[in-house]
């Protein structure tokens, strides 16, 4: 009774080892901030300190800023938020602007969560 035991413990413990190593790999490797900032946002925006942006505001320094408060023509509703850029509303901003803010100008969202978080820790460095 003991061999078959054990052949099945071996047997679910390589198993366990595989799916465990098969859902890793179907993840994928974790998004370079950097790479989802020039693929999604350096068409209108700049993360380099007082490099002018096309067409929107410079987010160097965005963390912890508060929103519309540099020099740029920012929409009404996005002067009227109060928010601050902190990482969890950079989070929900970056989801659904609108959501957070209707009737800002900024209509591109990143939906994908790991692109977000890697984007937002890109952000938090950029000064």
């Amino acid at each position: 009774m003991g061999a078959p035991f054990a052949q099945i413990s071996v047997a679910l413990a390589a198993l366990s080892i595989c799916l465990s190593a098969a859902a890793a790999q179907a993840a994928g490797p974790k998004p370079d901030g950097a790479q989802v900032f020039k693929q999604r946002c350096q068409a209108c925006h700049s993360a380099t300190a007082a490099k002018t942006a096309p067409l929107a505001p410079n987010l160097a320094g965005v963390v912890g800023r508060k929103a519309a408060a540099t020099s740029f023509a920012y929409s009404p509703a996005l002067k009227a938020s109060k928010l601050t850029w902190t990482k969890a509303n950079l989070d929900q901003y970056l989801t659904s602007p609108m959501k957070l803010v209707p009737g800002t100008r900024m209509v591109i969202s990143v939906p994908d969560p790991a692109q977000r978080a890697a984007l937002i820790d890109f952000l938090a460095k950029a000064k």
